[in-house]
């Protein structure tokens, strides 16, 4: 397999690279369609304690992914204005979804934190290809519950059908290739572009992490939920280690 990828062009190893880690999207949400766990309290708690784990999982993209990544080529005083600009950015966002009656902060948050992951994604693979092939598998596995957490969200409210929403899910795991390719050809050699971009995401992220996401989250007299943030941000934590 490695000799098939070292045998590919870059922009080929980007193309499934991305795609790999954008495939997790719709897996997240086809298990999400067919979890049934028949003890409603279980069902209950489970469920809460993914959302958790997706929280965590964006929390350890931001502190160890985007800002980190995003301060390095970035002035100090444009990477605070940037993750300020972003915070705000979705707080309007947010409020507008809000006043029109829609729920979409998972769905947001995921593609927040994908697709400047890719285009981070395209640019290492210019520079390193094991690392790259790390951040494929870290970016994949912050993927499948944030998928999850985003197909209940919307499946809940009852107004789209399953099959549509799958759509929209493969969609956006499309956005994966593009990003990795715009990375990959173009941000590569505007470090300074790069940064700002994942700084802009990570204020963002944190903002609906607090705002929607923890909220979601919390259950009284229960404990598995807190320890699935810790989980989550334990394995952006090993990525990073790894990395």
């Amino acid at each position: 397999m490695l000799e098939f990828l070292d045998s590919l062009p870059q922009w080929g190893i980007a193309l499934i690279y991305s795609m790999l880690a954008g495939i997790a999207i719709p897996f997240g949400a086809l298990f999400a369609r067919i979890e049934r766990i028949h003890s409603k309290w279980l069902e209950k708690e489970f469920r809460h304690s993914v959302i958790a784990f997706g929280g965590g999982a964006l929390i350890a993209a931001v502190s160890l992914v985007l800002v980190p990544k995003g301060i390095e080529t970035t002035p100090p005083f444009w990477a605070v204005a940037w993750f300020f600009a972003g915070g705000v950015c979705f707080y309007g966002l947010d409020r507008v979804i809000q006043s029109h009656g829609g729920r979409f902060s998972q769905l947001i948050a995921m593609v927040s934190d994908f697709i400047p992951e890719a285009m981070a994604l395209g640019a290492i693979l210019l520079e390193d290809k094991g690392s790259a092939l790390l951040l494929v598998l870290l970016i994949g596995l912050q993927n499948l519950p944030e998928g999850f957490n985003a197909y209940r969200e919307i499946i809940d409210r009852g107004r789209h059908k399953a099959k549509v929403i799958l759509i929209w899910f493969f969609a956006i795991s499309l956005m994966g290739p593009l990003s990795a390719f715009i990375g990959m050809t173009f941000l590569s050699a505007q470090p300074a572009i790069m940064g700002g971009i994942m700084m802009f995401a990570a204020g963002g992220i944190l903002y609906l992490v607090f705002q929607d996401i923890a909220p979601q989250a919390y259950l009284k007299r229960k404990w598995a939920p807190p320890l699935g943030a810790v989980m989550g941000f334990g394995l952006g934590l090993i990525g990073h280690m790894m990395l």
